[in-house]
């Protein structure tokens, strides 16, 4: 009797072994960039615009008419990798009657981006983020101030409608962080996206 139950002992703690490997394994699966359901070989730029993007420093949000950006992203080391290269921001303003946006633009670019998968879901992650906003008005508390905007982000990815979702749910799933002169702000926006080079009119997806 002892050495059955030693027998069984040892088989299930072979089979919970395996178990876990298939666990680990799943775990460690990194998503990759994926054109028409065929793994990306080489590089490829990735053009959207955002079809709304806010920024929210507490008492007051920015948001831009046009934000659009330009992607350069490839496969390398078993994971979708990449680096935003351009981030025009057109026609902004705030939610407050007395403050403008005198100016505001991307610096410090490319930023590096990657893939990642939180419970099941992709993600793509930016890192380097650096903006800055110079605000106007006469009564505006931050007028003639430029605010840095600094930190990472992380967005949810849709294969259905080859899209990224930025906002305070993804933040917090991801661990991003963006800060407005030391102070954490809110992001959010809807980015669609399409191949601009080698994989124009393929359907884009990540897994």
């Amino acid at each position: 009797m002892r050495v059955s139950r030693i027998r069984v002992m040892m088989a299930s703690m072979l089979v919970a072994l395996a178990l876990g490997s298939v666990a680990a394994a799943d775990a460690g699966a990194a998503p990759v960039w994926k054109f028409n359901g065929t793994t990306l070989a080489g590089h490829e730029d990735i053009l959207g615009a955002a079809i709304s993007s806010s920024m929210t420093i507490p008492g007051m949000t920015t948001t831009c008419e046009h934000f659009l950006y330009n992607m350069k992203v490839e496969n390398s080391g078993g994971t979708g990798k990449g680096e935003i290269t351009e981030l025009p921001l057109f026609e902004c303003h705030t939610g407050s009657g007395i403050c403008t946006v005198e100016a505001i633009e991307a610096e410090k670019l490319p930023w590096p981006t990657k893939l990642m998968t939180i419970s099941g879901t992709p993600y793509l992650f930016i890192e380097g983020i650096h903006v800055s906003i110079l605000y106007g008005g006469e009564e505006c508390a931050l007028g003639e101030t430029v605010v840095p905007i600094t930190g990472t982000a992380a967005g949810s990815i849709s294969n259905a409608t080859e899209s990224a979702t930025f906002n305070k749910s993804t933040f917090t799933a991801a661990g991003a962080s963006l800060k407005a002169a030391g102070t954490p702000i809110e992001w959010t926006g809807l980015f669609p996206t399409e191949g601009f080079e080698w994989h124009r009119n393929e359907s884009i997806s990540v897994g």
